[in-house]
């Protein structure tokens, strides 16, 4: 008799003994996903640098904080707007087909935008492109977060989220680091940028292939036999996203005061890359050097890579002995500390400690953020909530580029928007301390 699909009997069958990283790393389900992420997030880093060269780095032009959200609002804006609808899909698609097809998807359109690059079109035929490879890439983060807890065991969570995102995220900052070698060793200009986006594309199409070792039924969701056909899930879509909501607000309060702490660290997040990254450009470096710039600002994403490894290192330490609340609370706390006693010496050495520290306070709250939402939210809404969370997290990021373009001079020196970041990352440590101590 076929067994009814249930997402612990595989994690159960399959788990090996013991709760540690090597044990986690014997799970040849969780090495496969890991694979899937690393290796879309490396092509991920490699494109988004090319875009970025394209967009704000290009010799001929002086790109202002408004250009920098411009181009993040391009990117990012659409995708908040139909992410939660994607998120009722992520509860019922095959998530192993959504990382397959994904990827392939991604594939082709990377090929078609380094043609694009090549036959000189307009620049927003370019992003247009862009922007759908970017969209792709918010869906298939979101599923990988919603699968993880289907290969891993519950005590082997918390691990599991500092290893898997964090090092995405560092295959990312290593694309992004290829990206950067490459603009320093061949000529600035759009053939170069070609060449990486056509390097992205067989990047997604080894992601396409890995995530096809995974088996096709392994990452859920768990099908019902009262679930309504797709045609009527599609037209009930609102609803559905409120449903998610509803339950996110009535019976997983950890979680929404964990996604409220991690939208004001990505918030700041936010300020400060496009702080550094105006530095980087007009006063580490002349206007006119695009070649110093990039180099700066890719020093700053490789200090920030690092911090990110160190984060996947010692969060588990920390949060066993803080618990999830206590660390992520201390991570807002020394953020609200380090950010003005750096930041405000606008020298490039303070700034790539800096760059160094946000790495580790950033990465330690998205994985306690990420814990407590796996942990307190049903498998049938995680879809939809993991799309919530990146829509909060690309609306967030594009505010705070927003608030930069208004408030940063073009050379990037300001000492009230440093004061101002840190206030904010105070009052949400603060905040974030009360609302879980009264939990």
């Amino acid at each position: 008799m076929h067994r009814a699909w249930h997402p612990w009997r595989v994690i159960t069958e399959r788990a090996p003994e013991g709760t540690g990283l090597r044990a986690l790393l014997r799970g040849q389900d969780f090495r496969r996903l890991l694979a899937v992420r690393m290796l879309s997030q490396l092509s991920d880093g490699v494109f988004q640098v090319s875009l970025a060269v394209f967009a704000i780095f290009s010799p001929e032009k002086q790109s202002s904080p408004a250009d920098i959200a411009a181009v993040l609002a391009v990117m990012l804006l659409p995708f908040s707007v139909i992410g939660p609808f994607a998120g009722v899909m992520l509860d019922r698609w095959r998530r192993r087909q959504v990382l397959l097809f994904g990827n392939l998807a991604r594939f082709g359109l990377g090929l078609a935008t380094a043609a694009l690059l090549l036959g000189k079109t307009p620049e927003w035929l370019f992003l247009t492109a862009a922007l759908l490879v970017t969209a792709l890439n918010r869906f298939i983060l979101a599923g990988l977060s919603a699968a993880l807890p289907l290969v891993v065991r519950p005590v082997e969570l918390v691990t599991a989220n500092a290893v898997s995102p964090t090092l995405g995220t560092v295959a990312a900052a290593g694309g992004a680091g290829i990206g950067f070698l490459v603009h320093q060793v061949l000529p600035t200009g759009r053939g170069t940028d070609a060449l990486l986006v056509t390097v992205a594309a067989l990047l997604y199409l080894s992601a396409a292939l890995a995530a096809q070792r995974i088996d096709r039924e392994l990452l859920g969701p768990e099908l019902h036999p009262d679930r309504p056909a797709l045609r009527e899930a599609l037209a009930t879509a609102w609803r559905g996203l409120l449903a998610g909501v509803r339950h996110l607000v009535r019976d997983c309060r950890p979680a929404v005061h964990a996604l409220a702490a991690v939208t004001v660290a990505r918030f700041c997040y936010g300020v400060l890359i496009v702080m550094v990254l105006l530095l980087s450009r007009y006063t580490f470096n002349s206007g006119a050097d695009v070649d110093g710039g990039l180099a700066s600002f890719g020093r700053a994403v490789v200090c920030s890579a690092v911090g990110f490894f160190l984060a996947a290192v010692i969060s588990p330490w920390c949060t066993r002995r803080l618990g999830l609340a206590g660390w992520m609370t201390t991570c807002l706390a020394s953020a609200a500390l380090f950010v003005p006693a750096l930041g405000l010496a606008f020298a490039e050495v303070p700034t790539m400690l800096a760059a160094l520290l946000l790495g580790v306070v950033t990465q330690g709250t998205k994985i306690c953020a990420d814990t407590l939402v796996q942990e307190s939210v049903e498998d049938e809404y995680r879809g939809r909530v993991f799309a919530l969370y990146d829509v909060l997290f690309n609306v967030s990021f594009v505010a705070a580029a927003g608030v930069t373009a208004v408030v940063l001079p073009l050379d990037g020196r300001s000492a009230a928007v440093v004061l101002g970041v840190a206030g904010v990352y105070a009052l949400g440590a603060l905040l974030y301390f009360r609302s879980a101590r009264r939990k």
